[in-house]
């Protein structure tokens, strides 16, 4: 296409001029006090600009082009991904089908081979595939999780489908340190100790590890976990309201038990989130760690200024 070509020489361009930049500002950027090199044959040789060690010479800077033409492209690639991936993941492809190369590529003044590389990336991300006599459709689908309100994993996803619980360890435990200071309980305090997979239509989503005051978690231990969410049944045990919480969200690779739970590959990214969530009156009752599947989870909230 012309239009492809005039963007593939307009990146030529920019990387030749920035290439020869590059190379004079190399070449100028001894001090003045600085002495010369001493004189030699091989110094001879890189001074004369038609020999192979000269750094303008056509079979040295080519290659250096060439890599840095493939940089930019790879970074413009995943500008691109960046842009369709939100779209795809807020359904804004009509019937789940991305566009033709030619129309991406002419609505975001890419080249073609940057659209290409784009899309690999989103195929590698498994969020879509090449159908034959379709083209590339979405295949892939994350779930909206919100960080703005104070909301348990069901009440969050109940637009998209069933949240399910697999209880795989209910006991008392002696709370470790850390986790008796953020609860603010004495050393060596016994905690009730919960290990749940959740999954969303059946399919693995997130494994939690909650951490209970003793004294509340007396009351979840013939409670219906399979089906309710912890933070209904600590407002029912209670008779509070919860208040408040402190989230931490960061990415860690699944270890070999994540992994295998939630149907992952070992050492894959998982999603994070350490909350500490107290009653309206502030003290704290639900210390949890939990591990999201990255790939089927999305992370969002509105967020306001404060001055």
């Amino acid at each position: 296409m012309p239009a492809d070509r005039t963007r593939e020489r307009h990146e030529q361009r920019e990387l030749t001029a920035h290439g020869e930049h590059h190379e004079q500002r190399e070449l100028t950027a001894r001090p003045a006090h600085q002495a010369p090199p001493e004189h030699s044959e091989h110094s001879e040789h890189q001074l004369n600009p038609e020999h192979p060690s000269h750094p303008s010479h056509p079979a040295r800077a080519v290659p250096a082009v060439a890599a840095r033409r493939r940089r930019l492209r790879a970074d413009r690639a995943r500008q691109l991904a960046d842009l369709l991936r939100h779209q795809l993941l807020t359904h804004g492809f009509p019937g789940g089908v991305l566009p033709h190369e030619d129309r991406i590529s002419a609505d975001y003044g890419a080249s073609r081979n940057t659209v290409r590389q784009a899309l690999d990336l989103l195929r590698t991300e498994q969020l879509v595939a090449r159908m034959p006599g379709v083209g590339t459709v979405v295949t892939g689908q994350k779930y909206p999780h919100g960080l703005d309100r104070l909301q348990g994993l069901a009440e969050t996803l109940r637009e998209h489908g069933r949240v399910t619980n697999e209880v795989r360890t209910i006991s008392p435990v002696v709370a470790p340190g850390p986790v008796a200071d953020r609860l603010r309980l004495p050393a060596r305090t016994e905690v009730l100790y919960v290990e749940r997979l959740r999954r969303l239509n059946g399919l693995p989503l997130s494994l939690d590890l909650t951490y209970i005051p003793m004294d509340i978690g007396t009351g979840l231990l013939g409670a219906d976990l399979e089906n309710t969410d912890v933070f209904r049944l600590l407002e029912r045990i209670t008779g509070q309201r919860l208040g408040t919480a402190e989230i931490t969200l960061e990415a860690v690779n699944a270890d070999a038990h994540s992994a295998a739970v939630l149907q992952a590959p070992r050492g894959a990214a998982v999603l994070m989130l350490e909350r500490l969530t107290c009653l309206s009156d502030g003290r704290p009752v639900d210390l949890e760690f939990i591990r999201f599947r990255g790939d089927r989870i999305t992370m969002r909230g509105l967020l306001h200024r404060s001055v």
